[in-house]
């Protein structure tokens, strides 16, 4: 069966022309009045009908998609129900991200690095009140001096504790400090795909910079050439790029080091390494650890294009027991 469309109908053209402006249509002759001592008959009443039905209409249609309200009359005189607002936000909640921030910036530092003819500068994140703090492995690869900047400018001293190139991770030891603020680490299994972060470090040395961003993708495999591992800030080179592995949470092949990250659109370079990817409530999620960057410039240099990488904390977690 052929489908004939059909075009919508039109109405009538009238067969008068609009008055100009200026025109008065006549007016309907005045009654006679009524014979004296009679009550006078209303007058307009369709007029004032109409405009008062009109009002009423305006009115309601002017409360449409505002404040609802209703009044609910019965035998005892009438109950007025409380107005209820329609709602145009969503449930979902904002992340304050000043006040994360308040909250645990002072457990983050940044880590400086020296060698015999090179310095490097990386993050961390603090574990303990005494002056233990997480970082990565190739932010104090080949350390002969080692110190740490807190988040009152305060530079001590450190060491390494301990450190696990596999997963590239270390453990390092500022000296004579206490009551310091300890991060709180979450469950990295329960991060989800378009969750808010917050990562914190020192990009470029820049300590204390803050970035914002989701989680972008989970359990993406980060294989990393072995010959990277040392100080971004030294090498200057991109550090990170994801390729095919067979390694669990981290290992070493010899040539690369490969483990299974949290994606982060937050913007990650170099020297926040070895800092932390916090989630909305405050709590470590991930170690930021890489970036993807490709060489943009005539000496290899590279920055951010929103593909970061970060150790899951539960990973880290395991690495911190077993270290």
């Amino acid at each position: 069966m052929t489908e004939t469309y059909l075009p919508p109908r039109q109405p009538p053209v009238p067969p008068w022309n609009y008055p100009t402006p200026n025109y008065l249509p006549p007016q309907p002759p005045t009654p006679p009045a009524p014979p004296s001592g009679q009550p006078q008959p209303p007058r307009n009443r369709f007029r004032r009908n109409t405009i008062a039905l009109l009002a009423a209409a305006t009115l309601a249609a002017g409360g449409i998609g505002g404040t609802i309200g209703a009044l609910v009359a019965g035998d005892d005189g009438g109950t007025a129900t409380t107005p209820v607002a329609a709602s145009s936000t969503s449930d979902t909640k904002a992340t304050d991200v000043s006040a994360v921030v308040d909250k645990v910036r002072n457990s983050v530092v940044q880590v400086n690095m020296r060698t015999a003819n090179a310095q490097g500068i990386g993050s961390g994140v603090i574990i303990s009140a005494d002056g233990r703090i997480l970082t990565n492995n190739h932010v104090v690869a080949g350390a002969e001096q080692l110190t740490v900047t807190l988040a009152d400018g305060r530079e001590v001293p450190a060491s390494v504790v301990g450190t696990d190139p596999a997963s590239d991770l270390a453990v390092i030891q500022a000296k004579g400090v206490s009551g310091l603020t300890v991060a709180k680490f979450g469950d990295s299994d329960a991060v989800h795909v378009g969750d808010e972060v917050i990562a914190i470090g020192s990009p470029g040395g820049l300590q204390g910079t803050v970035t914002t961003g989701i989680v972008s993708a989970l359990d993406r495999e980060v294989k990393v050439p072995a010959e990277e591992q040392q100080p971004q800030e030294q090498q200057g080179l991109p550090f990170g790029v994801p390729g095919q592995g067979n390694g669990g949470s981290g290992s070493g092949s010899g040539n690369t080091v490969t483990y299974h990250a949290i994606q982060t659109d937050a913007s990650i370079n170099q020297g926040n390494s070895g800092g932390p990817l916090f989630d909305s409530a405050g709590e470590v999620i991930g170690i930021n650890s890489a970036m993807y960057s490709p060489v943009s410039g005539p000496d290899g240099s590279a920055g951010s294009v929103g593909i970061g990488f970060a150790i899951p904390s539960n990973d880290a977690q395991k690495v911190i027991d077993k270290l």
